[in-house]
């Protein structure tokens, strides 16, 4: 008898979880930005490394909704910052989606990321409001009146449920009875 079968498939088992946690940890080759965008409730903010300061400036980034095409359409702030972090940001931005971009002061693009602003969770409470239909707790349904139909079949179901239980417990205590 031949072994090799269940060795190559093992061999190839241990060869795939040994490169499972090499690839988890590998990046797509178009997903590597040099941005790091974050959002606060309405606000916007992005932070790179990857700028150098040309002209006392380290370039700008650009804030652009989905109709805007390109980097001079969108709302352009400069970076600020030091040799080894720059950073910009928008307050007052509107719920929606959006894509960041930064552009160096030598003109090249440290990256773009798209970023999703949510509306804020502001509950309204008023004082003066009551329930229209009281509270809805009880027996689920108690509050919706159903058809006569509805309510024959819910018995019948009901019912037969109830006759075979006791079918069921009768019967097992003597199986030898139908």
């Amino acid at each position: 008898m031949r072994r090799t079968q269940p060795l190559l498939r093992c061999g190839l088992a241990v060869a795939a979880a040994a490169a499972l946690p090499l690839g988890l940890a590998a990046q797509p080759a178009g997903a590597v930005s040099g941005i790091s965008v974050s959002t606060s409730g309405s606000t916007v903010s992005v932070t790179t490394s990857a700028c150098t300061q040309v002209g006392g400036s380290w370039g700008n980034a650009s804030l652009l909704t989905s109709s805007q095409a390109n980097f001079a359409q969108g709302r352009q702030t400069a970076l600020t910052g030091t040799a080894g972090l720059q950073s910009a940001a928008w307050s007052s931005v509107s719920p929606g989606t959006y894509t960041v971009i930064v552009v160096c002061s030598n003109g090249s693009t440290a990256g773009s990321q798209s970023v999703i602003v949510s509306a804020p969770a502001t509950p309204t409470v008023s004082p003066t409001a009551t329930p229209s239909r009281g509270v809805m707790g009880g027996v689920g349904g108690g509050t919706k009146d159903y058809g006569t139909v509805t309510m024959v079949a819910g018995g019948v179901l009901v019912g037969t449920g109830a006759i075979a239980a006791g079918w069921f417990l009768r019967r097992r205590g003597k199986p030898y009875r139908l």
